[in-house]
């Protein structure tokens, strides 16, 4: 039975898993758009230039949004760089606004950065930080995501000696891509590892198909039948009594 097989290993989602993600992406989302518009409007007025319609009048979110949706229609490669996706869609509206090809990249560019502080103004469950710690002393961790956040910008960070950016490698999760490239950095099969995600389709859909063990972090679905391998688990916080229960946790 594949649960007598010794885990080796454990890979991580980010959003929604270590983390609640809703809050953030709206606060980012709406900050760094706000202060584009306020920033650049200051910038026109101090240069003599005030303008007859602010950036966020003529192009509101939703057109940011339907932006980003032709982008990745355009260059399919592209749709899980959410970064890139952004930046891209960004420029293209401050050129219509306006501004010529290099002050359009600057202010994108300015407005991304400010994305990323705000993206990363995350806040982890409070378990995580002691979990992370016990687990990583037992077995190796990576963690997988579709998101923007660079782990290691974060504290912790320091847990995840792999990490893998599903969006740069061009291939976002469902794809078998971002899990292949963890299991080989770091050196386990899928048998000897299991993944803890929060989505059926991009985390334990595929994680399945290669033969891993999946934790579904799940609080909203009812006790319905799972396939063997695949456990749910309301929080992530439930993940040591699931490793004992397999019999795969030395603490």
């Amino acid at each position: 039975m594949r649960a007598t097989i010794r885990l080796q290993a454990l890979t991580f989602d980010l959003d929604d898993t270590l983390w609640d993600n809703h809050q953030v992406m709206v606060e980012t989302e709406t900050g760094h758009y706000a202060w584009l518009d306020e920033a650049l409007e200051g910038w026109q007025r101090n240069r003599g230039q005030a303008p007859a319609q602010r950036f966020a009048e003529r192009f509101p979110l939703e057109a940011f949004l339907d932006q980003r949706r032709e982008l990745a229609a355009a260059y399919p490669l592209r749709r899980g760089d959410f970064t890139w996706l952004r930046e891209q869609a960004l420029q293209r509206l401050l050129v219509a606004y306006g501004l010529d090809g290099d002050t359009a990249r600057s202010w994108a560019g300015a407005a991304m950065d400010r994305f990323m502080l705000l993206r990363h103004r995350v806040t982890p469950h409070p378990e995580v930080e002691s979990l992370l710690t016990t687990l990583g002393q037992h077995y190796r961790l990576a963690s997988i995501t579709n998101g923007n956040v660079d782990i290691h910008r974060l504290p912790l960070g320091r847990h995840f000696p792999v990490a893998i950016a599903a969006g740069e490698l061009f291939a976002p999760k469902p794809d078998a891509r971002p899990f292949l490239a963890a299991l080989a950095r770091l050196g386990t099969s899928p048998a000897q590892t299991l993944h803890v995600g929060d989505s059926w389709r991009e985390d334990v859909e595929p994680a399945r198909r290669l033969g891993m063990q999946v934790a579904w972090i799940s609080p909203h679905i009812d006790d319905m039948p799972l396939p063997a391998g695949i456990h749910r688990l309301n929080h992530v916080r439930e993940l040591p009594e699931l490793l004992r229960t397999l019999g795969a946790c030395r603490a």
